[in-house]
C-alpha cells in the first residue's frame, strides 16, 4: 500500500479553486506565557515581528489566491487570539460562538460574537457547551465533524447540529498532541467529501468510521502530522499548509490539488499553524 494514500486513489477529478471569505487576526500580541497544549513552552522565546511576517505572508497568500480575508483587531492580554479558527463556526451565515475549555482563552469568545453583531450577522448562538470553534468543526457537504476528548464537550455535537440543521458526527480524539480536531484532519474538497487525516489521533472506532466514511481519503503519515501538515486550509484546489509537511506535497499533486508551502514556525510555538490563523466565513 503506498505510503501516504489508499491501494486504490480515486479518478483525478478536475480542481476549481472556489473564493472563500475568511477571518484572521494579526497576532500583535502574541506570546507563549502558559502552557494549555503540549506544543506550548513558555520557555521558549517568541519573536513577535516574525510571527507577524508570516502571518501576513499568509494573509497575502490567500488575497493572491482571488481570497477574500477580514481581520479581526487583537487585544492585549489575549496572545492566542491569532488563532482565529477557534472563535466561532459560520455556516451559511449562521455563526455557532465558541466557549473555551481554559480560562486563558475565554475572553475571546465575546471579541469574535462582537465583530459577527457589528457586520449585521442575524442569527448568532452563544454556546452553553465548550467548543472551540473550527478548532473542532471541519464541514463538508454531507457532515460537521466534530472532534472531542481534549477540548470540545460532546454535548456541544448536539448543540451545533441543532442550530445548523446538519449532521454532526463525532470523532474522538486520544493523542494530546492533536487536542484540536484540526491539528489531525482537513478537509481538502468539501463539495466532495474529501479530506485527509492521521489515523494514529483516533481511537479506533473513531478511525473505522473515517476509513468507512472516506475511504479514498489522503492518509498522512506521522512525520507529517507532528509538522502540523493537516492544520491545512484548501479552496477546493490549492492546499495551504505548513511548508515541512513535504511527504504530503506529491500525494496531493497526484490527486490534483496545488500544494502551497507556508512558514508558519513562529505560531507553532503556540500550537497552531494554518488553519488555527484561518476561520472561514461561509456565508
Amino acid at each position: 500500500m503506498p505510503r501516504h494514500a489508499t491501494a486504490a486513489p480515486p479518478p483525478r477529478p478536475d480542481r476549481s479553486a472556489t473564493p472563500r471569505r475568511y477571518l484572521m487576526c494579526p497576532p500583535a500580541h502574541f506570546r507563549v506565557t502558559y502552557s494549555i497544549n503540549p506544543w506550548m513552552d513558555p520557555a521558549k522565546p517568541v519573536d513577535v515581528p516574525l510571527a507577524v511576517a508570516q502571518w501576513e505572508d499568509l494573509r497575502d497568500r490567500y488575497r493572491a489566491l482571488g481570497h477574500t480575508v477580514e481581520e479581526l483587531t487583537p487585544r492585549p492580554g489575549l496572545p492566542d487570539m491569532v488563532f482565529a479558527a477557534n472563535g466561532a463556526t459560520v455556516i451559511g451565515g449562521r455563526v455557532l460562538g465558541a466557549r473555551f475549555a481554559h480560562p486563558e482563552r475565554s475572553a475571546e469568545a465575546a471579541e469574535h460574537l462582537d465583530w459577527f453583531r457589528a457586520r449585521g450577522f442575524g442569527r448568532i448562538a452563544e454556546p452553553d457547551h465548550i467548543n472551540e470553534g473550527e478548532g473542532d468543526f471541519a464541514v463538508t457537504a454531507s457532515w460537521i465533524l466534530a472532534g472531542r476528548g481534549f477540548r470540545a464537550s460532546p454535548l456541544s455535537h448536539g448543540e451545533a447540529q441543532e442550530f445548523f440543521g446538519r449532521p454532526v458526527l463525532g470523532l474522538d480524539l486520544v493523542d494530546p498532541r492533536y487536542y484540536h480536531l484540526d491539528t489531525a484532519l482537513a478537509v481538502l474538497d468539501d463539495a466532495r467529501d474529501e479530506v485527509m487525516y492521521y489515523p494514529g489521533a483516533f481511537s479506533p472506532g473513531s478511525r473505522e468510521v473515517l476509513r468507512r466514511l472516506f475511504p479514498d481519503a489522503l492518509i498522512a503519515t506521522e512525520a507529517d502530522a507532528t509538522a502540523f501538515g493537516l492544520n491545512a486550509v484548501s479552496d477546493g484546489r490549492h492546499v495551504l499548509l505548513p511548508q515541512s509537511a513535504t511527504g504530503l506535497f506529491g500525494p496531493l499533486r497526484e490527486r490534483g490539488f496545488e500544494p502551497v508551502g507556508m512558514d508558519l514556525g513562529e505560531l507553532l510555538k503556540g500550537g497552531g499553524s494554518v488553519k488555527c490563523c484561518t476561520q472561514e466565513l461561509r456565508t
